[in-house]
């Protein structure tokens, strides 16, 4: 893991429901995923200001489910926080994440090694004696993103 720069571990953190809105990327393997999501998320930091009440501008959200539920949960969502749901630029969907525990690791590095780190993640999970919950929603919540380099909270949902 070359790109990874830096991991450290938050622990456990509750996370309050969020409101998202930004672009769903879905279908293909990681690798359409990996090609994919960066785009979505490059357009979606451009029409950023088309997003009325946005918490935190500079936050960017991914979401998604380790095991697909169902077709309507099926792929990757980049977007930002809103306070509420108003005039839903064009192209762009809502999701809300409902409030969750989370299992938190800190990552700074390049966004096509973040797939890799999950495996150390989840093996904390095991030995911290909590339970994986992959049928929720996983967050990466991104304070920084760029072509090089990435600063992101991996935040895998538990009991």
């Amino acid at each position: 893991m070359e790109n990874v720069k830096s991991l450290s571990l938050d622990g456990v953190n509750s996370i309050e429901e969020k409101k998202l809105v930004g672009f769903r990327v879905v279908g293909g393997d990681i690798a359409d995923f990996q090609e994919e999501i960066p785009k979505a998320s490059m357009e979606l930091a451009k029409r950023k200001n088309e997003i009325k009440h946005l918490v935190e501008p500079v936050k960017l959200i991914g979401a998604f489910k380790a095991s697909e539920t169902s077709e309507d949960d099926d792929g990757y969502w980049s977007c930002f926080e809103v306070h509420d749901f108003e005039d839903i630029p064009e192209g762009m969907v809502t999701l809300t994440i409902p409030a969750q525990k989370y299992a938190v690791l800190n990552f700074t590095g390049r966004a096509s090694e973040i797939y890799r780190v999950y495996d150390q993640l989840h093996h904390w999970i095991d030995e911290n004696g909590h339970k994986r919950t992959p049928d929720r929603w996983t967050l990466e919540i991104y304070s920084k993103w760029t072509e090089n380099e990435d600063i992101v909270d991996l935040c895998d949902p538990i009991l």
